[in-house]
């Protein structure tokens, strides 16, 4: 069982979505470009982001609460630079100390209160521009080098202030985004040609080697088994 809502007005610049979820098995995650703050058991803690997949076991029938931040949000709320928590899971007791401490015990005893003390949060302001770059790669773009020629930054400026936002560069992050193109473009047994053109690769094997990098399958094993 995997449930996802759309938080209250307030955060649907920062959150993407509340989840929860009843898991018995081992499963695999992918990347997404994005950061989770995450009650499961007694374990509360922050996700991500991930540049290659990995197996999440729980034992039997343990629920998990999430939240979900947007792509390049996260680290207004969290006080920390997105590329610090890269492929790492942190706990929140680590991360914001004896705040994070009081605050992962209250979620402990009540997890939807998640979206509660995440609004509770001091937030950074957020980045025109990054928000912009974001949102050009996620339309489709193909070319990083095409996004940022029209943004008012240097190179070295936008790449510095998007890893810290995203947690790694642009060129990975729109791997990512086009990954998850293919994922809603294979959804209705669409051919992998077909699937590898509307997602935005230049080829099947484009899409074959991408598809192996981030998740550890082939395209025929991932995207057809979801």
């Amino acid at each position: 069982m995997y449930r996802e809502r759309r938080p209250s007005e307030p955060l649907r610049g920062l959150v993407r979505c509340l989840w929860r979820a009843r898991e018995s098995t081992t499963r695999l995650i992918i990347p997404d470009g994005c950061l989770d703050v995450i009650v499961a058991a007694e374990r509360v803690f922050v996700a991500g982001p991930d540049t290659r997949a990995w197996q999440s076991t729980v034992p039997p029938d343990t629920v998990i609460t999430g939240l979900r931040f947007q792509p390049g949000q996260a680290a207004r709320a969290l006080g920390v630079p997105a590329d610090a928590l890269r492929d790492s899971r942190v706990e929140l007791s680590e991360l914001w100390g004896p705040t994070g401490a009081r605050l992962a015990d209250r979620l402990r005893a009540d997890p939807a209160a998640l979206a509660e003390v995440i609004a509770g949060r001091p937030l950074a302001r957020p980045d025109p521009e990054l928000t912009e770059v974001l949102a050009r790669i996620d339309a489709g773009a193909t070319r990083v080098s095409a996004v940022i020629a029209d943004v008012a930054l240097s190179e070295r400026q936008l790449r510095r202030r998007f890893r810290a936002a995203v947690g790694y560069g642009p060129a990975t992050y729109l791997r990512i985004s086009r990954l998850r193109r293919a994922i809603a473009a294979a959804e209705h047994g669409t051919p992998l040609a077909e699937v590898a053109s509307r997602a935005g690769y230049a080829d099947q094997s484009h899409l074959s080697r991408d598809t192996r990098e981030l998740t550890g399958r082939t395209p025929a094993v991932f995207l057809r088994r979801r």
